[in-house]
């Protein structure tokens, strides 16, 4: 069990505190950065890579008797989700 620590007991002020100088945090080099994820075969994907070759494949499916698309945030949404905003257009709640 560990023992507890007083709050309650004061403190040292900020100027008595290790700090680390400038020099100090020069001298020690750059901090490590982070790598890219590998997987097993060694490849890696850029995040800005040319994916102009690449198609898209979605299944579009049209909007619902029971829903309604908010013209504020552009989301699909149950026809439950559907109020009034200020002007009198049916907006979800989230915006509303």
């Amino acid at each position: 069990m560990t023992e507890g620590r007083d709050y309650d007991a004061t403190r040292r002020p900020p100027v008595d505190l290790d700090a680390d100088s400038l020099d100090e945090l020069a001298a020690r080099g750059p901090a490590p950065s982070a790598t890219a994820d590998v997987d097993e075969t060694g490849d890696f994907e850029l995040p800005m890579a040319d994916l102009s070759d690449e198609e898209l494949v979605a299944t579009v499916v049209p909007i619902l008797a029971d829903e309604f698309r908010c013209p504020k945030c552009f989301l699909v949404h149950h026809r439950s989700r559907r109020t009034k905003g200020r002007d009198g257009v049916d907006i979800c709640r989230d915006c509303a």
